[in-house]
Formats: C-alpha cells, structure tokens, sequence
C-alpha cells in the first residue's frame, strides 16, 4: 500500500495543491485585462483534467494488503503506577496543606471610622 501521511494517499495532498494553485491562478487572473482574461477558463480546464487521471486512473490498488495485527505490550505497567500512587500523595497532601493555612488564616478586625 502507498505511504499515507494524516491517514489519506498522496494523491489528495496532489489534488489539493492543484486546486490551490488554480484558485490563486484564477484570483490574478481575474484582474487581468485583454484576452490574459481567458486564462482563467484554461488553469480551470487544466485543473480538472488532472483530476480526473488522478481519480480514474489510481496508482495502487483500492483494497489494502493484510498486515500483521501489531500486539502492545505494556513493560513499564508497575512503574507507572508507583509513580501515579506517588504523585496522588503528593497532591493530596498539597490539598491539605493549602485548605489548613486557608482556614487558619487570621482575620484582622478593621478600624471602626467615627467621625
């Protein structure tokens, strides 16, 4: 099977850069004057009949190659679970330390202003 690059061929990024560059093509063309005008016609004949050898005419085949089915295997399971047991103590204990002071913050009394 071709390479894939975002899980889609390359003939899509293909057609996509012939679409953009015929856009851009068509845009300053538009701003022409005289017959360069009917230029536009031509980049978006052009356009399409890449296209359509890039759809019916397909390099690979449509039906992908069975592949050998890839098992994981987790080797650092024990290891990574200390650390999240570590780092949940460290959190929750943090908690607590902020909520203690929070609550035992003193509240000062304001001066009364009696004129």
């Amino acid at each position: 099977m071709a390479t894939t690059i975002l899980g889609v061929g390359t003939g899509v990024f293909i057609l996509a850069v012939v679409w953009v560059v015929t856009l851009l093509l068509c845009l300053l063309l538009a701003r022409a004057s005289g017959p360069a005008r009917l230029f536009v016609v031509l980049a978006l004949l052009l356009a399409v009949i890449i296209t359509l050898i890039l759809i019916f005419i397909p390099r690979s085949s449509e039906t992908p190659t069975p592949q050998k089915e890839i098992q994981i295997v987790d080797t650092y399971f024990i290891g990574r679970y200390f650390l999240v047991s570590i780092m949940s103590v460290i959190f929750l204990g943090s908690i607590f330390f902020v909520l203690s002071f929070k609550l035992l913050e003193p509240v000062y009394a304001r001066p009364l202003d009696l004129r």
